[in-house]
């Protein structure tokens, strides 16, 4: 499993790359310009709890390494209500009809989002323990990446409007590790952990597919906020 971590962690790197970070950075545009991508994220983020329920927990268990899943996915499952409290602090709140929502979630510009989720319950429906655990670290490692960006761009709308964000902030980051757990004994487990080398092979490129659907997502925020201002209604082309 070492190798597999590695690969992670390599791949975390080129992540981190991607335009849309470099945009986020550019305190040239307004703070919540670098943000203005969050709506049509929406449909990810507000599904993750759902991941973590009803497709990475599994009760009861005796497998050890599902029980560290477990424990993990009540630490995961409820981000999305900080999600909401921020679209309100950066006024994304909309007024919208409820058929024109439903038309914007399913829209041209949030097909990322929606492919992404889709790609995610296909990899953790029938997945083995040591499966979920690579979406897992996939998930936190690019998680960590855009929530350490995130949270710069958080303060400094903090000091502008004088109104808290919790998901774009230290406040998630803190628990955003860029690992499954901060624990250095279940670290050293998961490193532990011997594949053979079908296995190994089969993680290796179910890590590589796994980026490329995040990159994919990443890439589309940015598309998004480069065409949306955050003055602008919501509205699905």
């Amino acid at each position: 499993m070492k190798e597999v971590l590695a690969l992670i962690q390599n791949k975390k790197q080129e992540f981190s790359q991607l335009p849309l970070f470099k945009f986020m950075q550019d305190q040239s545009i307004d703070p919540k310009q670098r943000l203005a991508w969050a709506p049509c994220a929406a449909h990810f983020i507000m599904n993750f709890g759902e991941l973590n329920k009803y497709f990475l927990r599994v009760e009861p268990t005796s497998d050890p390494i599902q029980a560290i899943i477990n424990k993990h996915t009540y630490e995961d499952d409820h981000h999305w209500l900080w999600f909401l409290e921020d679209i309100k602090n950066l006024e994304l709140d909309k007024s919208l009809k409820f058929s024109d929502a439903l038309k914007f979630l399913w829209s041209e510009e949030t097909k990322n989002a929606r492919w992404l989720n889709y790609q995610l319950y296909r990899y953790t429906s029938q997945a083995t323990p040591i499966q979920k655990i690579i979406v897992i670290e996939v998930t936190e490692a690019t998680g960590n990446i855009m929530f350490s960006i995130a949270a710069e761009i958080g303060k400094e709308i903090k000091a502008i409007t004088q109104k808290p964000c919790r998901y774009f902030a230290d406040f998630h980051l803190d628990v955003e590790t860029g690992h499954m757990t901060g624990s250095s004994g279940i670290e050293q487990l998961l490193q532990d952990i011997q594949l053979s080398e079908a296995t190994r092979q089969e993680a290796f490129e179910l890590v590589e597919n796994l980026f490329t659907v995040f990159t994919q997502f990443t890439n589309g925020l940015l598309v998004y906020a480069k065409t949306h201002k955050i003055e602008q209604p919501l509205k699905a082309a």
